[in-house]
């Protein structure tokens, strides 16, 4: 107990430090987003990942509170994880790669003996799910790593009923981690999380979920998982709906993401963090008290319920743009009026100007060259001719 409150103390000091020395580094490398014309160094996920490896490193060298092989296993394939995302922000690796390398790592850490082959098969696209989950969370600020704070105390509870003594002290040195990025990371954002933090947070999150419900029932340890990662699973599936029913690629990005969505409908970003941050300690707390049997499985119908809700009703926010050719409004733009010739105030008289500022489509006023000075004039007034 005494060193699980010591290594959450580090692990946010830690975090808050080292996110903010990673910064300078960061923007000499270009490592950064965009976020509305800001650039945003993307070191904190880096920050998140040294200092939870290194506290439950320490933790299981001491002896003070020792991980095991499987826990042990599931920090080593995240932290690889987190290297992989780290690679994918300096040089923009494709999608499909890092999808493809976060499968294997999940694929190494998936207890078949207690889960069997085709459970184990589905926890591993699980996992690889939930890890590109939290990255898509991280479009916004403070979004992700708010719903990873909440997350990980909640996987970290579960681990705790089960006698994961190791696994739960990671999980809250996690917590802490990000707790402490959430100071760099709050908006106005000065630094990011990136795929390497994300991809570390939502591997490391649903690999535990994963162990922890590890020899129960299939059906209940599903509904508790899907509880505990409400936010990310019902960002994921609003995403890929919202795409397909606009006939845009799935991995094509864009501002359809849940907090995207909720600053369209007037929230500000502090108030869209806050929002999903209520939403996923409600969703947490139901799977927490599913898991330690204080609540029946059909409880978790609740939050199924309420995500549905959720997702209908966040699917009728416009969230693309008017397609290619079209105004700013959205209109095609129409056929511009006539412009006076250049120069037209210096050699056509007022009113013929006037007439051709305001003329139409079907009528069109050709005034005659004005005689110089040195010239006798052939015209006094101008000439007003109709086409046709």
């Amino acid at each position: 107990m005494l060193y699980g409150i010591a290594a959450a103390t580090a692990s946010f000091l830690l975090a808050a430090l080292l996110a903010a020395l990673l910064r300078a580094p960061a923007l000499s490398l270009a490592l950064v987003d965009r976020r509305r014309r800001r650039p945003v160094p993307l070191s904190g996920g880096a920050a998140v990942a040294l200092v939870t490896a290194l506290v439950a490193g320490v933790g299981d060298w001491t002896g003070v509170v020792p991980l095991g092989s499987a826990a042990g296993r599931l920090l080593v394939s995240a932290s690889a994880v987190g290297a992989l995302g780290l690679a994918a922000d300096l040089w923009r690796l494709r999608r499909r790669w890092v999808v493809a390398g976060t499968a294997v790592a999940a694929a190494c850490v998936v207890p078949y003996g207690e889960t069997g082959p085709v459970a184990g098969a589905l926890a591993v696209g699980w996992i690889t799910l939930m890890a590109a989950a939290f990255r898509g969370l991280d479009h916004a600020d403070g979004v992700a790593g708010t719903v990873g704070v909440v997350t990980a105390f909640g996987v970290a509870a579960c681990a705790a009923a089960e006698l994961r003594d190791g696994l739960a002290v990671a999980l809250l040195a996690l917590a802490a981690a990000l707790t402490g990025l959430l100071l760099h990371n709050w908006h106005p954002a000065r630094t990011a999380l990136g795929a390497c933090g994300a991809l570390f947070t939502g591997f490391l999150l649903a690999g535990a979920a994963v162990f922890t419900r590890a020899g129960h029932a299939p059906a209940e340890g599903a509904a508790v998982l899907l509880a505990l990662t409400a936010p990310a699973s019902l960002d994921v599936v609003l995403v890929l709906l919202s795409r397909r029913l606009a006939g845009r690629p799935p991995l094509r990005a864009g501002p359809d993401h849940l907090a995207h969505r909720l600053r369209r409908l007037g929230l500000t970003p502090q108030g869209a963090a806050v929002v999903v941050g209520v939403v996923s300690c409600g969703a947490v707390l139901t799977g927490v008290l599913v898991h330690t049997g204080r609540a029946g499985a059909p409880a978790v119908w609740w939050v199924a319920g309420a995500a549905a809700a959720a997702l209908a009703g966040l699917l009728r926010v416009r969230v693309y743009g008017p397609r290619h050719g079209a105004g700013a409004q959205g209109r095609v733009p129409g056929p511009s009026r006539p412009r006076p010739p250049r120069g037209a105030s210096s050699r056509v008289p007022a009113e013929v100007a006037e007439a051709i500022r305001g003329g139409s489509s079907r009528r069109a006023i050709f005034p005659v060259r004005q005689a110089r000075r040195t010239e006798e004039a052939q015209v006094s007034v101008p000439l007003r001719v109709r086409n046709g």
